[in-house]
């Protein structure tokens, strides 16, 4: 493993966002786009060590409860806390191709994101979303984090529709691997190994969940994987340089647009009625 390039006596698995140096804990500077030595980050501002930043990931947090609140709401009006599709703001926030076309409830395409089938449904997505949330939110910051989630969710909502128009859906998972896949990314620009740091074992353990289990929808995660790695790449790579930090983020949206012209494209060559549940 790499050491510290001001202390050599320190292992590290963390590199300079900027000029690639190994860093450790006393010398990392957050930044909105990830880690910096203090050489490179007093280059734009005073140096902060992350010893002295207390970088509460509140995107992340915000998100979880936002989700729990939902599903509070869901099982206040109708759906089974072991899981089930009923429920009038489930019924009303659900992916549902054919009344995405027919009835142009849009809103659909986010809403679905934010709901789930039961309290196993909703617990195994918070609990996915907290610990890769957790990793990405303070490496890319909490604006671009927040991005690249929405992006994500659009991007596995596309997918979801693409896979299984006539399926209603639900799900934050998603979104939750768009967050791996850009975790993904982070670890190779900062050098970090994908199998070794077990981002390539909970993807490949995902891949299996996601193929072998029953009601899963393949697309959604698929989609919203590939909307993490693309946002991510925009991001990390482009948004590094000086002066294309917005680039990044209009590219962000440029994939998120692509995903809902995408979604209702495919909405609308779904039948009349839903068939089959997705969760995501």
């Amino acid at each position: 493993m790499a050491v510290c390039y001001r202390h050599s006596s320190r292992e590290t698995g963390v590199s300079c966002s900027s000029c690639g140096r190994p860093i450790c804990p006393d010398c990392m500077t957050p930044t909105p786009v990830g880690m910096r030595c203090p050489e490179c980050a007093r280059e734009r501002t005073k140096v902060k060590t992350i010893r002295s930043v207390v970088a509460r990931p509140a995107v992340t947090e915000s998100l979880i409860v936002l989700n729990v609140l939902v599903f509070f709401a869901e099982l206040a009006t109708g759906t089974p806390a072991a899981g089930g599709v009923s429920g009038t703001v489930l019924d009303k926030g659900a992916l549902d191709g054919p009344l995405i076309h027919q009835h142009h409830e849009y809103y659909r395409i986010l809403t679905s994101g934010f709901l789930h089938y039961s309290v196993l449904h909703i617990a195994l997505n918070m609990l996915f979303l907290y610990v890769m949330g957790t990793m990405l939110e303070p490496a890319i910051g909490s604006l671009n984090f927040a991005v690249l989630y929405f992006v994500s969710l659009l991007a596995g909502s596309f997918g979801a529709l693409l896979f299984q128009p006539d399926a209603l859906t639900v799900g934050a998972s998603g979104a939750c691997f768009g967050v791996l896949g850009g975790l993904m990314v982070v670890a190779h620009n900062r050098h970090i190994p994908i199998w070794q740091s077990g981002l390539g074992p909970t993807l490949l353990i995902n891949i299996i969940f996601s193929l072998t289990v029953g009601g899963i929808s393949i697309g959604g995660h698929i989609g919203g994987f590939v909307g993490g790695l693309i946002s991510g790449y925009l991001i990390v790579e482009l948004g590094e340089r000086r002066r294309m930090q917005a680039a990044a983020l209009l590219g962000c949206v440029a994939v998120a647009a692509i995903a809902v012209f995408g979604a209702l494209a495919v909405a609308g060559g779904s039948g009349l009625t839903p068939h089959g549940v997705g969760l995501r």
